[in-house]
Protein backbone atom coordinates (compact mmCIF):
# COMPACT_ATOMS: atom_id res chain seq x y z
CA UNK A 1 0.00 0.00 0.00
CA UNK A 2 1.33 3.18 -1.18
CA UNK A 3 0.51 6.50 0.61
CA UNK A 4 -0.52 9.40 -0.91
CA UNK A 5 2.75 11.93 -2.46
CA UNK A 6 2.48 15.52 -0.61
CA UNK A 7 2.86 18.52 -3.35
CA UNK A 8 3.68 22.19 -2.15
CA UNK A 9 2.91 24.44 -5.23
CA UNK A 10 3.69 27.94 -4.29
CA UNK A 11 2.19 30.19 -7.22
CA UNK A 12 1.45 33.71 -7.15
CA UNK A 13 -1.03 33.18 -9.99
CA UNK A 14 -4.34 31.98 -8.91
CA UNK A 15 -5.19 30.65 -12.45
CA UNK A 16 -1.91 28.60 -12.53
CA UNK A 17 -2.04 27.56 -9.36
CA UNK A 18 -5.36 26.26 -9.62
CA UNK A 19 -5.07 23.81 -13.24
CA UNK A 20 -1.40 22.61 -11.55
CA UNK A 21 -4.11 21.24 -8.56
CA UNK A 22 -6.63 20.29 -10.69
CA UNK A 23 -4.25 18.03 -12.84
CA UNK A 24 -2.32 16.59 -10.01
CA UNK A 25 -5.04 15.97 -8.41
CA UNK A 26 -6.74 14.11 -11.09
CA UNK A 27 -3.14 12.31 -10.57
CA UNK A 28 -3.59 11.07 -7.23
CA UNK A 29 -1.40 12.88 -5.44
CA UNK A 30 -2.24 15.84 -2.31
CA UNK A 31 -1.55 19.72 -2.55
CA UNK A 32 -1.58 22.09 -0.11
CA UNK A 33 -0.76 25.70 -2.09
CA UNK A 34 0.75 28.83 -0.78
CA UNK A 35 1.15 31.95 -3.13
CA UNK A 36 4.55 33.35 -1.70
CA UNK A 37 8.42 31.57 -1.10
CA UNK A 38 7.93 33.08 2.86
CA UNK A 39 4.69 30.63 3.43
CA UNK A 40 6.51 27.95 1.86
CA UNK A 41 9.27 28.42 4.37
CA UNK A 42 6.80 28.55 7.30
CA UNK A 43 5.14 25.43 5.89
CA UNK A 44 8.16 23.56 5.74
CA UNK A 45 8.71 24.09 9.61
CA UNK A 46 5.77 22.35 10.03
CA UNK A 47 5.05 19.56 7.86
CA UNK A 48 6.80 17.57 5.12
CA UNK A 49 6.40 17.19 1.41
CA UNK A 50 7.32 15.03 -1.65
CA UNK A 51 8.15 18.00 -3.94
CA UNK A 52 7.72 21.75 -3.79
CA UNK A 53 6.76 23.40 -7.41
CA UNK A 54 8.21 27.03 -6.79
CA UNK A 55 7.19 30.11 -9.32
CA UNK A 56 10.22 32.09 -9.76
CA UNK A 57 8.54 35.34 -9.65
CA UNK A 58 6.76 35.34 -6.47
CA UNK A 59 5.99 38.48 -3.91
CA UNK A 60 7.92 39.03 -0.73
CA UNK A 61 10.52 35.62 -1.46
CA UNK A 62 11.07 34.70 -4.81
CA UNK A 63 11.48 31.03 -5.44
CA UNK A 64 15.40 31.20 -6.30
CA UNK A 65 15.42 32.73 -3.13
CA UNK A 66 13.25 30.41 -1.32
CA UNK A 67 15.13 27.09 -2.89
CA UNK A 68 18.06 28.47 -1.51
CA UNK A 69 16.99 28.72 2.15
CA UNK A 70 15.35 25.25 1.66
CA UNK A 71 18.61 23.73 0.79
CA UNK A 72 20.31 25.38 3.52
CA UNK A 73 17.63 23.79 6.39
CA UNK A 74 19.54 21.62 8.65
CA UNK A 75 16.70 18.87 8.55
CA UNK A 76 18.61 17.12 5.83
CA UNK A 77 15.54 15.33 4.66
CA UNK A 78 13.81 18.40 4.25
CA UNK A 79 16.70 20.17 2.24
CA UNK A 80 16.75 17.26 0.00
CA UNK A 81 12.79 17.61 -0.90
CA UNK A 82 12.88 17.77 -4.92
CA UNK A 83 12.28 20.94 -5.93
CA UNK A 84 11.46 22.48 -9.36
CA UNK A 85 11.08 25.72 -10.60
CA UNK A 86 8.11 27.38 -12.90
CA UNK A 87 8.96 30.16 -14.95
CA UNK A 88 7.99 32.68 -17.59
CA UNK A 89 11.38 34.05 -17.93
CA UNK A 90 13.31 31.51 -18.49
CA UNK A 91 15.43 33.58 -20.91
CA UNK A 92 16.51 35.58 -17.25
CA UNK A 93 18.25 32.27 -16.13
CA UNK A 94 20.25 29.64 -17.22
CA UNK A 95 20.03 25.99 -16.37
CA UNK A 96 23.59 26.48 -14.20
CA UNK A 97 21.22 29.49 -12.49
CA UNK A 98 18.27 27.21 -11.62
CA UNK A 99 20.48 24.26 -10.50
CA UNK A 100 23.11 26.14 -8.47
CA UNK A 101 20.03 27.74 -6.51
CA UNK A 102 18.93 24.09 -5.86
CA UNK A 103 16.42 23.27 -7.81
CA UNK A 104 15.69 19.73 -9.80
CA UNK A 105 14.35 20.47 -12.62
CA UNK A 106 12.24 23.59 -14.53
CA UNK A 107 8.94 24.06 -16.10
CA UNK A 108 8.51 26.62 -18.36
CA UNK A 109 5.33 29.02 -18.84
CA UNK A 110 2.70 28.23 -20.42
CA UNK A 111 2.94 25.16 -18.31
CA UNK A 112 2.88 21.77 -20.75
CA UNK A 113 0.74 19.40 -18.38
CA UNK A 114 1.75 16.22 -19.53
CA UNK A 115 5.46 17.50 -18.88
CA UNK A 116 4.58 18.84 -15.26
CA UNK A 117 2.90 15.24 -14.56
CA UNK A 118 5.79 13.32 -15.88
CA UNK A 119 8.61 15.79 -13.77
CA UNK A 120 6.14 15.01 -10.30
CA UNK A 121 5.87 11.71 -10.70
CA UNK A 122 9.84 11.37 -11.55
CA UNK A 123 11.12 13.18 -8.79
CA UNK A 124 8.37 11.46 -5.91
CA UNK A 125 9.41 7.73 -7.05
Amino acid sequence: MSYTKRVLIAEDSSVIQNLARKILEFQHYEITSVKNGEQVIKLLEKEDFDIILLDINMPIMDGMECARTIRGFSDAKKAKTPIVAITGNAKNYSEEDFKEAGFDDALMKPLNFDRLVEVVAHLTE
